[in-house]
């Protein structure tokens, strides 16, 4: 009796998993390699370079980037000086000044990057009520999101026949239910790449992809050096314990 019940209950489990995988029927992300993975992965600087230019020509129009400050550019190898020409385009809401109202100024290296729209019901106004999310954290903020990102940006399809769409919808079955109201945001030859690397949807994907784990974990690099410093440390550091324990016991004995 117990085991029948046993039973039962599992099937309804596997039933109830069934329905709502078909609710939420999404592919899973195509699994790619990236530089920044694994303990002695790193970012790929001129990868990260190239999507930031995917990102201020086309996904700025409706992204923001608000943890991201323009001097933290120089770290992906952009000079000081091209930092500051790149802040002083934006225009920054300051103040109050002496009078008490608020000004607009040119951005300055330490300021971070003026968001597209004013507040989140201008973003959702302009984009038929979807939200666009910051870019700041989205790459942490999606399950395997290196995967997920490429393979969303580059997996927009017609829908199938059973997948009905409204205004302003389109389908990739890579996302939750195959439909989101972000039109397919790159085509090919979007962008011209200055190291005339050639702008495809995918390369510029993967570009893209680098630019946000970059945005996501500015510091990894230094984090992953630093932990590979302490591992070789402790490794070393036991050898000697070792050496000196058998040493002693040795002349114990």
């Amino acid at each position: 009796m117990k085991k029948s019940l046993l039973i039962f209950t599992s099937l309804v489990s596997i039933a109830a998993a069934t329905v709502a995988y078909a609710e939420g029927d999404q592919k899973a992300p195509r699994k790619q390699e990236w530089s920044f993975d694994g303990v002695f992965g790193k970012v790929d600087k001129q990868a990260a370079q190239r999507g930031f230019q995917v990102y201020k020509e086309v996904c700025s129009a409706c992204h923001s980037l608000n943890r991201v400050a323009f001097r933290q550019l120089t770290d992906l190898g952009f000079s000081e000086s091209e930092v500051k020409v790149l802040a002083s385009s934006y225009q920054v809401t300051d103040g109050p000044n002496d009078a008490g109202d608020m000004f607009q100024r040119p951005g300055k290296p330490q300021d971070t990057f003026v968001p597209p729209h004013a507040n989140e019901q201008a973003a959702r106004a302009a984009n038929n009520g979807a939200y666009p999310p910051d870019f700041s954290l989205l790459f942490k903020a999606r399950h395997d999101g290196a995967n997920y990102i490429y393979s969303l940006l580059t997996g927009y399809a017609s829908p199938p026949p059973e997948v009905k769409l409204a205004d302003g919808q389109y389908y990739n079955p890579y996302i939750a239910g195959g439909r989101l109201a972000m039109p397919p945001p790159l085509t090919d030859g979007a962008v011209t790449y200055a190291d005339g690397t050639t702008a495809s949807v995918d390369q510029m994907s993967r570009d893209v992809v680098n630019f946000m784990q970059w945005a996501a974990e500015p510091e990894m690099d230094a984090r992953k050096e630093m932990g590979i410093k302490v591992m070789l440390f402790l490794a070393i550091f036991t050898v000697f314990m070792y050496l000196a324990k058998r040493n002693l016991w040795n002349k114990l004995h």
